[in-house]
């Protein structure tokens, strides 16, 4: 996977991905926009954060869930 906006350092946020220059990581800015934020609260809530950031950071996420395939219970009805 090559993503131009996130980047993944050891040495920054104990490895996990995060946009690019920043410490900013992925997973925060996803569960954000999960929980209802929007694109252009994380803007103004997060002025170092470009739309182009936000997007990349969704891309990332969308190209990890499709890598796994993890079966999901299905309660008995």
């Amino acid at each position: 996977m090559q993503f131009d906006r996130i980047s993944i350092d050891p040495n920054i946020c104990h490895g996990q991905a995060c946009v690019k220059g920043t410490r900013m990581p992925v997973h925060q800015i996803v569960r954000m926009l999960a929980n209802g934020d929007t694109i252009e609260v994380l803007l103004s809530e997060y002025p170092f954060l470009s739309r182009e950031d936000i997007m990349g950071s969704l891309d990332y996420a969308a190209d990890l869930a499709e890598e796994q395939v993890t079966p999901i219970q299905v309660a008995n009805l």
